[in-house]
This record gives structure tokens, C-alpha cells and sequence, in this order.
């Protein structure tokens, strides 16, 4: 058998055992030696995702979460921070599942991993700052602040991290205590469009794909403003349509509802707005462009969509999960934990809009009409 046939192999038999493992029926001693046979056919390959499945089902089930996502495009009526809340206390441990903690792409250059292209990436925007050691910076909108954490230790900074979600808040600040860096990095509760802090905090402030969810740019870079010392700088990640778009393609339509739906997100503007926004809020821009055309890649680099096309092989995660079999029949086993009372209601609902999400971001990155990293570096004048 060649490669391609152990990986779908391998796929088969992770996906099988998963669901075998999760229904809610008693398993019989027949399934359970089904389950031993998948695993042997499966080999090492399986145990990446099974120990990352298993993780994030215990993570669902302990959580004290209400039933608080009822739909997908009814969430984009709701309040701003109602959305916020609401998507992000059952989306939260999704992302650790399918991604690590920390919540955003990158390309991969040659001979990278997964979490090595991550960290590069974080890092890259960390160095626009241009802060010293024991400077005192804010990651504006952090989830469990995985990138906080990376950039602690990178930079030798002390990291404020906010997030509107007090679900993630208690997440982060539980793996910052783990990590030794509960006096460096510490998650707050707050709204990046009316923060806790007085003008002229921080020497540094970054944002990480998440200022796409303020309803208003120039709110958000104007709130980032006024904590910002005069001379610092900003910069940051943003989620945008590019010049490619065209609104009058059906498909393209459908990729930008996509992303806006399984992301959360009130809309996804072009990159034009985000840069103009920046400005109005009275930053000096100095630089605005679309990072993930940099041509960096190399020989052996992917670009920055490849971790959302399907691959049948467990130990190639997360591609794993978006392969045909895990993206039809996770929902359906959600649903069924569901109704048992294993899991919270609107689980399942919540995995089927991020499946949407990757959809939609995998292909506006095939056809270059989304880049979630349109980087743009701002300085507040002296």
C-alpha cells in the first residue's frame, strides 16, 4: 500500500473509533474490538488526534455554558458584545482543538512546523514595536493568549491581554499559571472599543486577527490610540477582502458569507477601510500591506491556507478534521451528545459555523480575495 492509502487508512480508522468511542449507546465487546482493530490499522498515526479529541471533549463537557448559540446568521443580528460572548464561550475550545491556543494563520516557510510557522509569524509582528525589555505592551482582542505568552518570553515584555470573554480570560490566565508567567502576562476581561486603562499605558500595542470583530475600525484603532504612549506604535494582523473581490461573483459572495458567519464576524471590509481607518484615528501609518504575499515560501513552504485543506491523515492536523468524514459526522456525534446532556446545547451548531469558516477562508485564500493578515504599523505622533 502506498502512502496515500495508509493516511486513508489511517483517516478511516481515527474517524470510525471516534465516533464509536462517542456514541452515546453502550459499546459492546465486539465494538470494542473493533475500536482495538482501527487503532492497530491506524498505528501512531491516530494518537495526535485522538489525544487532542479527547482534550477538548472533556474541556466541552466540564464548561458551564448555557445554550447561548441558538443559530448561525441569527448571531449576526444580535448586540456587538452579546456576538462576541455568545460565539466565542463555545467556540473557544473548538480553536484549542483544531489549532493550539494560539488563534490565528500563517504561511509556512521551508522546513517550518505547524507551530514553529505560528511563533515566526507572532514574532514578526512583535519586532514592528520596537520595544525594550521590561516595556509594558497590550495585545488588543488576545483569545487564551497564546501569541501573549510567546511575545512575553521573545521579547522580555510584560503583556495586558483583553478579550471580551470571560471564558477565555479564565482560560488564558489558568495557562499562563502553568507556564510561570502569571506576574508577566495577565488576560483582563474588557471591550477593545472602551477599555479599562488610562491614556498614554502601554509603550507597545498589538493585534492579532481579532479587531475584525469591532463593528467599527476606527472606534477600535481610536480606543488603541488613547492607551497608547505618544511615539509608540501599533501594529497589527487584520481580516480582509482584497482587490480581487468582486462583489458581483456569486462564489465570491458565498466565500465572504462564509467567513463572516463561522468567524463571528459584523463584516468583512476591504483592505482600503482598514488602512483609511487607521489613519482618521490620528495614527501615522507606516506600513499597509498584504503580509502572506510576501513569496517567502521557498522551495518546501505552503501557504498560509494549506492547515484547512482536507487530508485523511491524523497526525496531519488540523487538516485532518476537515477531511469528508470528520466534517459530516462530527456535527452528527455533537448532536447526539447533545441530546444526552454530555455536551452544552449549540455545540454541534457552533462546529458546523467554524467548518463554514474554514471553507470560506481556505477558498478566499485559493482565489485571493481574503488575506486574514493585512499588516498595518501605526505611530501615535509625539
Amino acid at each position: 500500500m502506498d502512502a496515500g492509502g495508509m493516511e486513508l487508512v489511517a483517516g478511516l480508522a481515527i474517524g470510525s473509533a471516534t465516533v464509536l468511542l462517542l456514541s452515546p449507546a453502550a459499546i459492546s465487546a465486539s465494538g470494542l474490538a473493533t475500536i482495538g482493530l482501527l487503532f492497530i490499522l491506524a498505528k501512531p498515526k491516530a494518537w495526535p488526534a485522538m489525544k487532542s479529541t479527547v482534550q477538548f471533549f472533556t474541556a466541552v463537557s466540564k464548561s458551564k455554558k448555557g445554550n447561548n448559540v441558538d443559530g448561525q446568521s441569527e448571531l449576526l443580528d444580535k448586540g456587538y458584545a452579546n456576538l462576541k460572548n455568545s460565539f466565542y464561550d463555545l467556540a473557544t475550545d473548538f480553536y484549542e482543538w483544531g489549532w493550539g491556543t494560539s488563534f490565528h494563520f500563517a504561511d509556512f516557510r521551508a522546513s517550518e512546523t505547524f507551530k514553529q510557522s505560528l511563533r515566526r509569524h507572532e514574532y514578526y509582528l512583535a519586532g514592528r514595536l520596537g520595544v525594550s525589555s521590561g516595556a509594558t505592551i497590550l495585545d488588543c482582542g488576545c483569545g487564551v493568549a497564546g501569541p501573549s505568552r510567546s511575545i512575553a518570553k521573545f521579547l522580555g515584555v510584560n503583556v495586558k491581554a483583553v478579550t471580551i470573554n470571560q471564558y477565555e480570560v479564565n482560560r488564558g490566565n489558568a495557562l499562563c499559571a502553568h507556564e510561570g508567567l502569571e506576574d508577566q502576562v495577565e488576560l483582563v476581561q474588557a471591550d477593545f472599543m472602551k477599555m479599562p486603562f488610562a491614556d498614554a499605558s502601554f509603550d507597545g500595542v498589538y493585534a492579532i486577527e481579532s479587531t475584525c470583530h469591532a463593528p467599527d475600525r476606527a472606534q477600535v484603532y481610536s480606543e488603541i490610540f488613547r492607551v497608547l504612549k505618544p511615539g509608540a506604535t501599533f501594529a497589527c494582523y487584520e481580516w480582509c477582502r482584497t482587490d480581487k473581490y468582486d462583489a458581483k461573483n456569486e462564489h465570491h459572495r458565498r466565500i465572504k458569507r462564509d467567513i463572516e458567519i463561522g468567524g463571528g464576524l459584523p463584516d468583512l471590509v476591504h483592505t482600503s477601510v482598514c488602512t483609511q481607518a487607521l489613519g482618521d484615528a490620528g495614527f501615522e501609518v507606516l506600513e499597509a500591506r498584504d503580509c502572506m504575499q510576501d513569496g517567502h515560501l521557498g522551495r518546501d513552504g505552503e501557504p498560509w491556507y494549506t492547515p484547512m485543506v482536507p487530508s485523511w491523515n491524523p497526525s496531519s492536523w488540523p487538516r485532518f478534521q476537515f477531511n469528508a468524514v470528520m466534517f459530516r459526522v462530527m456535527p452528527l456525534v455533537l448532536k447526539s451528545l447533545e441530546l444526552v446532556k454530555v455536551l452544552p446545547e449549540g455545540t454541534a451548531k457552533t462546529q458546523t459555523m467554524l467548518q463554514a469558516c474554514g471553507r470560506g477562508c481556505a477558498q478566499g485564500g485559493q482565489t485571493g480575495t481574503f488575506t486574514p493578515a493585512w499588516l498595518m504599523v501605526g505611530r501615535k505622533p509625539l
